[in-house]
């Protein structure tokens, strides 16, 4: 707490040897014992010295300043003690504590208006209350924050993982279409140079290091997806055969099944064999977006559209739920997944509520030929 409420330790010195002086000299003047000059010697440095440990803990100041002041000798508080009280009052004050100002403001008044009250009893009354007030609202207060940082942590640590892992699992299904491309590559560069008759020495040489440079590719993927694969192990499902529009009847079955509910696929325009990156992420937004509808929406109808085009596959997927929900799927790691989906194979994505109700889902993927 470097920048919190402190009294300079050139305050406290001259406080505290006042304090000592006086409580001596009026022990002294009144013929007390030694041992009891000693005693309120001691209880008057008690009521300076800790003033000079505010600013580490103020809590632990007001409670020990309190509690000297509480214990029933106050024929032993002098003046340098109260000025050291009202020094503690005034630094705290400036930094917002008004309720905390107030409490061990309140004896003071208090002695003020009321001259003939019993001293001690005012006191006693006001700064126990006071500091019992301060212990207990700084502790409450210590607490709230820690929770609310280790919540914070928790928090953000999850948002990381959901994060991290959905990056994973698009970069191994990338990985699987970029690979098989890469595999063609090496194999037709290969093919070529052992079944071409006639083939210069200097153009067989070249075909050799296609093949190398692209199976050196491959390894150098496969080493980078096993660095991913640390961050996020591969689940038993991601080792299947990658799915494709072909398997979208599948998934709506699957939806009318669990949900009840009604999904219709509706194709329009030339079906045309895509590139498999393109196909894969179509199938991906398709499931996603079915999956952020049997969340928000249950039971609600669904209809996925398909229409081809020369340059891009458009998808529209929507249901027929209620409309805007509580849990905006807008701030969903789903919708996140899907538009990064989108963005790696070049395409867009767009997500609402409709006018009528509803959500909806719209993505236009680029038409890439198959390889």
């Amino acid at each position: 707490m470097a920048d919190g409420p402190h009294v300079p330790v050139a305050a406290v010195v001259p406080l505290g040897a006042g304090a000592v002086g006086e409580s001596v000299a009026r022990a002294v003047t009144g013929g007390a014992d030694p041992q009891l000059v000693l005693v309120l010697g001691l209880l008057a440095l008690a009521t300076t010295a800790p003033s000079a440990f505010l600013r580490a803990a103020p809590a632990a100041v007001a409670v020990s300043a309190a509690g000297v002041l509480s214990l029933g000798l106050f024929h032993g508080l002098t003046a340098a003690g109260l000025g050291a009280q009202l020094l503690v009052l005034y630094r705290l004050g400036r930094v917002g504590g008004q309720v905390l100002a107030t409490c061990l403001a309140a004896p003071y008044l208090v002695l003020a208006l009321v001259r003939d009250a019993d001293t001690v009893t005012v006191l006693a009354a006001s700064l126990g209350l006071a500091a019992a007030w301060v212990g207990i609202a700084r502790w409450a207060r210590g607490e709230a924050l820690v929770h609310r940082a280790a919540r914070q942590a928790v928090a953000g640590r999850l948002l990381e993982h959901t994060a991290r892992g959905e990056r994973a699992r698009i970069a191994r299904e990338l990985h699987d279409v970029v690979a098989h491309h890469i595999s063609m590559i090496a194999v037709q560069a290969e093919t070529a140079r052992l079944t071409t008759p006639g083939m210069p020495a200097a153009g067989a040489q070249r075909l050799s290091e296609i093949g190398d440079t692209a199976r050196a590719g491959l390894t150098e993927m496969r080493r980078l997806l096993g660095v991913l694969r640390e961050d996020a192990p591969e689940e038993v499902a991601d080792r299947r055969p990658q799915p494709g529009l072909q398997q979208l009847n599948e998934l709506l079955d699957d939806v009318r099944d669990t949900s009840g509910a009604g999904a219709r696929l509706i194709v329009s325009g030339t079906p045309a064999a895509l590139d498999p990156g393109v196909e894969l992420a179509a199938y991906r937004i398709v499931q996603e977006a079915l999956t952020n509808a049997r969340r928000h929406a249950p039971g609600a109808a669904v209809d996925v559209e398909l229409h081809y085009t020369e340059e891009a596959l458009r998808l529209r997927i929507r249901d027929n739920g209620p409309g805007p929900r509580a849990a905006a799927p807008s701030g969903g790691h789903g919708l996140t997944g899907m538009r990064e989906r989108a963005a790696a194979v070049g395409g867009r994505l767009h997500t609402g509520t409709t006018a009528v109700g509803g959500f909806l889902v719209e993505a236009s993927l680029p038409a890439g030929a198959a390889g």
